[in-house]
């Protein structure tokens, strides 16, 4: 993948979503509206939603149940499979993945089904908020597909890997700075960051338009945070969401990625793990 085959524009995917058009070459739609805390993102979808697109949930399908593995570890691959299938998913078809805007949560759809071993998975830029074209409302007629996981297609971390990592190469703290430093932790029960792992907060991968940075801009952006082409590079987060969208965009600048699920909630998850605080990677 990498480059610009894992992002498409909306005026891109409309001419793809046209009248006339039919698959193979039209997408599977996945509409992955969530945002942590709630509320459900399913009501909003029915109120409207890209014509043809199937509602995907976050917490139940795209995520295993939550435990001592984080508040969103990875779905079992059987559980996820069936999610992909109902919603119409085929290894031959071509997949749009979208949120209602910041990309993180289609971005976590888009890991998980490379993760998988999806081949053609694609983030709608801006997600809702930048589409233009028609919406439609209530469900669309079922459609079976054949997808069936086969895990391994994308590098993933555990915790003791992700130490290592921070060590060897270049681990990137995706949330706020705030969490990073230990000043703040609204969710997890422990405060700080993963011993030498770097602040590079997800919100900066996106620009004031909405819309995911240039190639050219994420790759000044990654460089300055220590990330070469020869470094090996991992993500983390609160829980494994907005990591995701930093792997995302860092295959769209040319670098993969890591992604560590288990993430923050995971590390505090069991006492003992040690805890940097502070702006320094520690």
């Amino acid at each position: 993948m990498g480059a610009m085959t894992a992002i498409i524009p909306a005026a891109d995917l409309a001419a793809l979503t046209a009248p006339g058009t039919s698959p193979p070459e039209r997408p599977v739609l996945l509409d992955v509206r969530w945002r942590l805390g709630g509320p459900p993102g399913h009501p909003e979808y029915l109120t409207g939603h890209l014509p043809g697109a199937v509602y995907v949930d976050l917490d139940r399908e795209l995520a295993g149940p939550p435990g001592e593995a984080g508040r969103h570890p990875l779905p079992d691959p059987e559980v996820f499979g069936a999610a992909m299938r109902r919603a119409g998913v085929s290894l031959g078809r071509p997949v749009v993945v979208y949120d209602a805007g910041d990309g993180w949560a289609a971005a976590r759809a888009w890991w998980l089904l490379r993760w998988a071993g999806h081949g053609d998975v694609r983030v709608l830029d801006g997600g809702l908020a930048a589409w233009t074209g028609p919406l439609t409302t209530g469900e669309p007629a079922p459609a079976e597909g054949d997808f069936v996981p086969a895990p391994g297609g994308l590098p993933v971390l555990d915790a003791d890997g992700a130490a290592a990592l921070a060590r060897r190469g270049v681990l990137l703290d995706a949330r706020a700075g705030e969490r990073y430093r230990g000043e703040v932790e609204p969710i997890d029960p422990v405060a700080g960051h993963i011993p030498g792992a770097r602040s590079a907060p997800t919100t900066d991968n996106v620009g004031p338009d909405g819309l995911l940075r240039s190639p050219a801009e994420l790759n000044d952006r990654f460089a300055a945070l220590g990330v070469t082409p020869q470094a090996e590079v991992g993500v983390y987060c609160g829980s494994g969401v907005s990591a995701a969208h930093q792997v995302w965009a860092l295959d769209v600048a040319g670098v993969t990625a890591a992604l560590y699920p288990g993430s923050w909630s995971e590390w505090t998850a069991r006492p003992g793990r040690p805890v940097a605080r502070g702006p320094e990677p520690g």
